[in-house]
C-alpha cells in the first residue's frame, strides 16, 4: 500500500472506529480504561439469554421489512454458530469489546459481513442488557421454585418421620413449652413456602420485556414490540421507555427474595448447630456433612450449618450493594449500572447451593428423640398450662399467672417440678385447683390441649402434615 493512500486510511478510519460504537473518536480507548469497564469476565454468562434475543429481535426486523430473508437466514445462521463455539469452549471473549454484546454482535459481524452489522437496528445495549438480565433471571426464579420445593419436602419428611416426638419449644433461648419435633419443621415448611410465593410474585414483575426500548426514548423504526415479547415468552411489554432503560426494581426484588430465603436458611442453620453440640446432643448431622479438627481429634464440626449461616452476611451485603447502587441515580440509564449483575450472579450462586445442600443434610438428619423427651421434663414447661386450668375455673388470667408464678417459685425452693407437688401443696396456692389438675401438668397434656389452629396438638400437626404433603403432590 502506498504512503498517500496510508494516510488516507488514517484519516478516514479513525482508532476509535475499532470499537462497534467507536465513529466519534479520534483516539484509541486506553488499556487502563479497557480494563476498568470490561464487564465480558462475568456477563459471558448471560450469552444464551443474548443470542435468544437476537434471534427474536432479528426476526421481528425482518417482520417488518427492516431485513431482507437472505439477511435474516445469515444472521440465524451465524449467531448458531457462535453459540455452538461458545457451548463447546471454543469462542474467545475478549476485553478490548467490553461486554457479551459486543462479543457476540463483533463475532457475527466478521462471520457473515454486512447482515451481521443490520442486527443491531432499533435497539441499544439499554434494552439489551435489560433483556438479558431479565431472561436470566426469570428462569432462575423457575430454578429456585424446584429448589424451595425440594426444602420444604425435607421438611415434611422429618415432620413425617417424627410424629408423635416431644421436644422443648424455646422462647428467648429458654425452655417455654412443649411442642412436637414435627411442629417445629413444619415451621421451616411455612417460612419456605412463603419464599416461595415472595420468589413467583417477583417473577410476575420480572415478566415484562424491555427489548425495543432502546437507549431511552424508543426506536424511529418501525419495530413491533409485542412480537419480540411474545417469541421470547414474555406475558408482555414494559410501558416506558424511560423508566425501562434505567430501571433494576426487579434485580433488587429478586437479592431482596433471596436475602430471606438465606436467612430462613441462617436461623435453621443456628438450630443445628446448637442442636449438634453436646450440651443440647438434640441432632446428630451424618459425618458425611461434618469436618474435623486438624488438632482435635474428638471433634465433629458442624461445618456445612455455620458456612450456609455465614453466607447469609454475603448475601445481605449483595442486597445493601444493589440498593446502594440505585440510590440517587437519574433518569435514564447510567454506566453505574454495570456493577448489577456481580451482586445478582452472586446472589443466586450462593442461595441456590445452600438450598440445595441443607435439603441434602435435612434428608440425612436423625433426631435424639428421648434426650429431647427428657428436656421437656425440666425448666416447668407446663406452668402455662397450669394458669390455662385456673382460668377454665373462673380465675382472671392475671390472677392466674401469679398464682403460678408463686408456685414456681416454691419449686425452685423445694428442687421440684410442679407435677411433683401434692395436691395439698397446689391447693394452698389457689383452692380451685382440684384432682384433675395433674392430668395438665403432664407433657403429653400440654401438648394435645394446644387443639387451636395452628398448634401443636398431635391431631392438629397430623392434618398439617397431610396437608402439607398434599400440596407438595399438586406442585
Amino acid at each position: 500500500m502506498s504512503s498517500a493512500k496510508k494516510n488516507m486510511t488514517a484519516k478516514t478510519e479513525p482508532a476509535g472506529s475499532q470499537k462497534l460504537w467507536g465513529g466519534r473518536f479520534a483516539e484509541a480507548t486506553a488499556s487502563s480504561v479497557e480494563a476498568f469497564t470490561a464487564s465480558v469476565h462475568y456477563d459471558s454468562r448471560l450469552y444464551k439469554y443474548d443470542i435468544a434475543g437476537s434471534r427474536a429481535h432479528a426476526t421481528m426486523l425482518r417482520e417488518q421489512n427492516i431485513l431482507s430473508q437472505e439477511e435474516l437466514d445469515a444472521i440465524l445462521g451465524g449467531l448458531d454458530a457462535i453459540e455452538g463455539e461458545i457451548d463447546r469452549g471454543e469462542f474467545e471473549f475478549k476485553r478490548e469489546l467490553e461486554d457479551v454484546h459486543m462479543n457476540i454482535e463483533k463475532a457475527l459481524v466478521d462471520k457473515i459481513g454486512s447482515a451481521g452489522a443490520k442486527l443491531h437496528s432499533g435497539r441499544s445495549r439499554n434494552d439489551q442488557i435489560a433483556l438479558d438480565l431479565k431472561m436470566y433471571l426469570r428462569d432462575e426464579c423457575d430454578r429456585f421454585d424446584l429448589l424451595l420445593t425440594e426444602i420444604q419436602k425435607a421438611s415434611v419428611a422429618l415432620a413425617r418421620k417424627y410424629l408423635g416426638a416431644i421436644m422443648p419449644g424455646y422462647t428467648h433461648l429458654q425452655r417455654a413449652q412443649p411442642v412436637l419435633i414435627s411442629h417445629h419443621m413444619l415451621a421451616y415448611y411455612e417460612m419456605f413456602g412463603r419464599d416461595r410465593e415472595r420468589i413467583l410474585d417477583c417473577r410476575k414483575r420480572i415478566d415484562v420485556s424491555p427489548l425495543g426500548c432502546a437507549a431511552l426514548a424508543g426506536s424511529g423504526l418501525p419495530i413491533d414490540r409485542e412480537s419480540t415479547a411474545g417469541k421470547l415468552g414474555f406475558s408482555g411489554i414494559t410501558a416506558n421507555s424511560m423508566d425501562t432503560s434505567g430501571d433494576r426494581d426487579f434485580a433488587v426484588e429478586f437479592v431482596s427474595c433471596c436475602a430471606l430465603i438465606q436467612n430462613h436458611l441462617s436461623r435453621i442453620s443456628e438450630e443445628l448447630v446448637l442442636w449438634s453440640s453436646q450440651e443440647f446432643n438434640f441432632v446428630e448431622i451424618d459425618d458425611k456433612f461434618c469436618t474435623g479438627s486438624s488438632i482435635m481429634p474428638q471433634k465433629k464440626n458442624p461445618d456445612i450449618p455455620e458456612i450456609i449461616r455465614g453466607k447469609s452476611g454475603r448475601v445481605n451485603g449483595s442486597l445493601m450493594s444493589l440498593l446502594t447502587l440505585m440510590k440517587g441515580l437519574p433518569l435514564t440509564y447510567n454506566r453505574d449500572l454495570q456493577e448489577d449483575k456481580e451482586p445478582v450472579f452472586d446472589t443466586v450462586d450462593t442461595v441456590s447451593a445452600s438450598l440445595a445442600i441443607m435439603a441434602e443434610l435435612l434428608g440425612n438428619l436423625k433426631f435424639n428423640t428421648e434426650i429431647m423427651d427428657r428436656a421437656t421434663r425440666k425448666g416447668f414447661i407446663t406452668a402455662t398450662d397450669l394458669a390455662d386450668y385456673l382460668v377454665l375455673k373462673n380465675v382472671p388470667f392475671r390472677e392466674a399467672h401469679a398464682i403460678v408464678g408463686k408456685a414456681v417459685a416454691f419449686c425452685l425452693d423445694k428442687g421440684c417440678e410442679l407435677e411433683e407437688l401434692s395436691l395439698e401443696e397446689l391447693q394452698g396456692f389457689s383452692q380451685a385447683i382440684e384432682e384433675d389438675v395433674f392430668s395438665v401438668l403432664t407433657v403429653e397434656g400440654s401438648v394435645n390441649s394446644r387443639m387451636s389452629a395452628g398448634g401443636t396438638a398431635t391431631d392438629r400437626v397430623k392434618e398439617a402434615v397431610e396437608q402439607a404433603e398434599q400440596q407438595l403432590k399438586r406442585l
